[in-house]
């Protein structure tokens, strides 16, 4: 019962001579513990532990009960011992170990490792402030660390120099119960003064380390930088060197492409990483000390001018390739167009009119029209290519590139020139091809008009026939159907020889295309025979008229009342003339139009021939009567 000075609660144990019943006492100390508040339990227990009268490993055993039982709660403990023990032992220091084992048992372990502990930082902190090759060299490697860590340390003697303090003040407020021993005195200016030593060489350390890490830092950016400029001036360099070529044809092209997509694929690896590098080195500028600046500024401008010259390079590169391959597509477009025009041009065409002629000249003439379009753009890829090339000199890295450029410049200028070749004949063969196909039609057109000059001709034969059928009433009339039908011969007569010229520039034409006309086999004997047809009809409507005046014309003199030639009208041989003409003519009406091939064609209808026939009766009436009066005038006298 009773309190210490903290106002905890002072707990007791008697030992006695007797082996004490260590399960009792744990069972015991367990009850007397639960009794207390937590509050009251906070303020910790002081333990007098009275062995005066038991053997000191039993006093031993309650210690290590305690440390196990309630370690938390006991502040204090006292072991009381008779006076002949202390002068037989060491006390303190047995003292000491039990108390340790508490909680206390951390001075010696300070001492050693914080004492060791200064020997290596002041070995560290010394061999970077001489600045010794050696200990620089020593001072990078990663593996010359502490033995253990600074931090645990300070923390572990803070903590000793706390409960150092605080068993002092428990035993300086007052009282005789309890003193601190000699060791104890001493222990706490000596961990003071080793927690004081620990913490200068270790903000040393810490300032070593930090220089350390910086130039650990500085030196693998450094490693780095160098390895990405060695590998763009070096390998990457090679590859782009070695990749000089445009190709002679698309496939080609996209194969340099691929090749070039490759190597821009190991670039970009490279330049990942000089990213990184990059974003390194603007912290370190941000945040590094002066001395650095010069140092991380031209490692950034060394890194940033190559990989900016390497990627100026590729884009360079990639832009050729991709105007090489747009310069082969319209190369292959325009090839493509050149043979599809050469291919129509070498097909021999038969157009079956003049309209389909017109069609087949028109698509040509597309044709023609979409080559020149593509055969510029040609020239215009193909300039703008050259142009290109032409600048890539100025990345040669000291490489002639003469040799590799003129190939280029000769590859692109003979796909030019071929491509000109090749139009230029095209346009030849079209100038042939479409005066053959104007001839053409042109021999369309002759066929077709000659055959509307055989359709006028028998149309002319069809009227000649059908509405030339009157002879006149008399001399006079009869003379202007015949001057009529002569001019109407004259007519037709254009018409044969108009069909004829036709007809022979046809054959002309034929000569010259080498081909058969069409109307060679049926349109000139058809415009002869019509001809013929026409001639003969014509000829038998000359005589009819012909004979036709000559009636009228002795008819008129023998019916004229002319008294002063009475010796003409009594001739006896115009009347027989008249009477015979005008039977000839009667007969003549009767007698159909024979063509050389058989068959026979009248003039005019039936009833055409007997109007015609009647009026001339009529006459030869009139010229019989005539004869009679001159006969018998006493009859005719009567008669009136």
């Amino acid at each position: 019962g009773g309190k210490d000075r903290r106002s905890g609660l002072i707990l007791t144990i008697p030992l006695c001579l007797e082996q004490t019943n260590m399960d009792e006492l744990s069972v015991t100390l367990d009850y007397l513990l639960s009794i207390p508040s937590e509050k009251c339990k906070a303020r910790g227990f002081t333990v007098i532990v009275d062995g005066r009268k038991s053997q000191w490993n039993v006093v031993k055993t309650v210690v290590l009960m305690l440390q196990n039982v309630v370690p938390a709660e006991v502040s204090l403990v006292c072991v009381v011992k008779p006076d002949e023990f202390w002068d037989k032992k060491v006390t303190h220091f047995c003292f000491w170990k039990e108390k340790d084992r508490l909680g206390f048992e951390v001075f010696e372990k300070f001492t050693k490792e914080s004492t060791s502990l200064l020997d290596e930082l002041a070995l560290i902190n010394n061999g970077s402030d001489k600045g010794n090759q050696q200990e620089k060299e020593r001072s990078v490697d990663l593996n010359f660390l502490p033995s253990v860590d600074p931090e645990t340390v300070l923390q572990t003697g803070h903590e000793l120099l706390s409960e150092l303090q605080q068993r002092r003040f428990n035993g300086s407020d007052g009282g005789v119960s309890w003193s601190p021993m000699d060791d104890e005195l001493l222990a706490q200016p000596q961990v003071m003064k080793l927690l004081d030593s620990l913490r200068e060489q270790y903000t040393r350390y810490q300032e070593v380390c930090r220089q350390r890490s910086k130039r650990t830092q500085l030196e693998e950016i450094q490693q780095k930088v160098m390895q990405v400029v060695n590998w763009l001036e070096g390998p990457g360099s090679e590859q782009l060197r070695a990749q000089w070529g445009i190709g002679d044809s698309i496939r080609a092209s996209q194969a340099l492409q691929q090749k070039h997509e490759e190597i821009e694929s190991q670039h970009s690896e490279w330049f990942a990483v000089y990213v990184e590098l990059n974003q390194q080195i603007a912290a370190l500028l941000n945040a590094g000390d002066e001395e650095d600046l010069v140092e991380l500024k031209s490692l950034q401008q060394q890194l940033s001018d190559v990989c900016y010259r390497q990627a100026s390079q590729l884009e360079f590169r990639q832009n050729l390739l991709q105007a090489a391959l747009e310069f082969h597509g319209v190369a292959q477009d325009l090839s493509q167009q050149l043979d599809g025009l050469l291919g129509m041009l070498c097909v021999d065409v038969a157009p079956a009119d003049g309209a389909s002629i017109q069609q087949t000249l028109k698509l040509l003439e597309e044709k023609l029209k979409s080559v020149d379009v593509g055969l510029q753009g040609l020239r215009e890829k193909g300039q703008g290519l050259l142009d290109q090339i032409s600048n890539q000199a100025s990345w040669a890295y000291g490489k002639d590139v003469t040799i590799e450029n003129k190939e280029n410049v000769d590859h692109i200028q003979g796909v030019m020139e071929d491509m000109q070749l090749r139009k230029q004949r095209c346009e030849d063969m079209v100038d042939v091809r479409r005066l053959k196909m104007l001839q053409m039609v042109q021999l369309f057109k002759c066929e077709e008009d000659a055959a509307q000059a055989v359709e006028w001709l028998s149309e002319l034969l069809d009227a000649l026939l059908k509405t030339h059928t009157r002879l006149g009433d008399d001399a006079q009339e009869t003379k202007v159907l015949l001057e009529k039908h002569r001019k109407f011969v004259d007519v037709a007569q254009s018409t044969y020889d108009y069909g004829r010229q036709l007809l022979q520039a046809t054959v002309v034409l034929c000569q010259s295309l080498r081909c058969t006309s069409r109307s060679s086999g049926d349109t000139l004997p058809r415009l002869n025979r019509v001809w013929k047809q026409f001639t003969i009809a014509s000829e038998e409507r000359v005589h009819r008229l012909e004979m036709a005046i000559a009636f009228h014309s002795n008819a008129e003199k023998i019916l004229q009342d002319c008294p002063e030639e009475p010796e003409a009208i009594n001739d006896e041989e115009q009347f027989d003339e008249v009477e015979a003409v005008g039977k000839s003519l009667l007969d003549r009406l009767t007698v159909p139009v024979v063509y050389p091939d058989g068959t026979e064609q009248y003039f005019g209808s039936p009833s055409d021939m007997a109007s015609t026939a009647e009026h001339i009766r009529d006459r030869m009436k009139l010229v019989s009567l005539k004869r009679q009066q001159l006969r018998h005038p006493e009859m005719m006298t009567t008669e009136s």
